[in-house]
């Protein structure tokens, strides 16, 4: 128990049910799906809310089922106080981290981008920070500032509306929900109908893609942590790397289950490899030294071989395109790459063909060694 995280948790209240609704084709907002992420985490020993409740009756009740804690902030006759609730939740935060030094996290409720500064003051205090919000009514600015960043809308237990460009959750994109609409409408036109089924396509060509990204970020991040630390890297650090580089991250956006699930679905498919790591359940993540890179490699020099002929010569630009016509699905960046140059470079280091600097051509130039 010693161990668990002590979280605290703020809901800027009128925010997240004003986006819930206007967002979410006018649903209530619900505080179990948060709880339950948070769960997951740690041990929630302090939850707070913020607003004017005599606007919010329904939600009073559901919040106090929770055991939150509702701070009172009313809104006086003719005078504006918008920010009045955004800067006690602030005050009460940092409070709260200077008198409880036992609490490892806070969860800030909200989208409003004015809690920026809060956030980076309690990371400054060496806080961990989750920030919730609802995805079409959060400020840009928010989620970078984070530990890590969760949609609401995303969360399990939320039956949000789908939405066409997300990211995660391709399959609500196909579901049939324009149907009971239909009788609403005054003058329906049935050659509509058709019109919608298209866009099963484009969903399943965005999550080749998605998927096609996935391996990428993942391969160049394992790549990484083994350049900077020389080390083992185990899935969870690679999971706190991944929600540094971008603190939205969730497997479940990609339709996996638990984060070890996707390492497998990513083993599977020779993009990492997994050996058990120094705990269980925290298995090591490395790159495949063999085999699809040694394939790759063997594709360089059999291209260039091609191109150049016995003694000639390749430029660098262009090699790629010409890679890709041998091999579509080349990608030198889920081999852990950053670069076309950075993989032609170790190809040189395997052996593979050689490379040098050619002034005259203001390019490299890559030749396959003679046998």
């Amino acid at each position: 128990m010693d161990q668990e995280d002590r979280i605290a948790l703020f809901l800027d209240y009128e925010n997240l049910a004003l986006g819930a609704r206007e967002h979410l084709g006018g649903m209530a907002f619900d505080l179990r799906p948060i709880a339950d992420a948070l769960a997951e985490r740690g041990r929630v020993v302090v939850r707070r809310a913020y607003a004017d409740w005599s606007y919010f009756d329904e939600d009073r009740r559901m919040l106090t089922r929770s055991h939150v804690e509702l701070i009172e902030m009313p809104q006086r006759m003719g005078a504006s106080r918008k920010n009045a609730a955004d800067i006690k939740m602030a005050v009460d935060a940092i409070e709260l981290a200077f008198e409880r030094a036992y609490v490892s996290t806070f969860v800030i409720c909200t989208g409003d981008s004015d809690f920026t500064p809060l956030v980076h003051k309690l990371r400054e205090l060496n806080k961990r920070v989750i920030g919730v919000g609802v995805e079409k009514s959060t400020s840009a600015l928010l989620p970078p500032a984070c530990d890590e960043f969760l949609y609401y809308d995303r969360l399990e237990g939320v039956d949000a509306p789908p939405t066409r460009g997300r990211r995660g959750r391709p399959a609500r994109l196909s579901t049939a929900e324009p149907s009971p609409v239909e009788p609403t409408r005054q003058h329906p036109k049935p050659e509509q109908e058709p019109e919608q089924e298209p866009e099963a396509q484009p969903a399943a060509e965005e999550s080749a893609r998605d998927a096609d990204t996935l391996a990428v970020l993942v391969a160049q991040t394992v790549a990484g942590l083994q350049g900077s630390s020389g080390g083992e890297v185990t899935a969870s650090t690679l999971k706190r790397t991944l929600l540094r580089k971008d603190p939205t991250f969730s497997e479940s956006d990609y339709g996996f289950r638990t984060f070890g699930e996707l390492l497998r679905h990513l083993a599977a498919q020779r993009v990492v490899e997994l050996a058990e790591g120094p705990a269980k359940g925290d298995p090591e993540v490395s790159l495949p030294e063999h085999g699809d890179q040694e394939v790759a490699f063997a594709l360089v020099r059999s291209v260039v071989q091609d191109l150049a002929g016995a003694g000639g010569a390749v430029a660098l630009s262009g090699l790629k395109n010409q890679l890709r016509r041998v091999r579509p699905d080349f990608s030198e960046k889920k081999l852990g790459y950053r670069g076309f140059l950075q993989f032609c470079k170790a190809a040189a280091t395997g052996g593979a063909v050689h490379l040098e600097w050619n002034a005259e051509a203001d390019d490299y130039l890559l030749t396959a060694p003679t046998a």
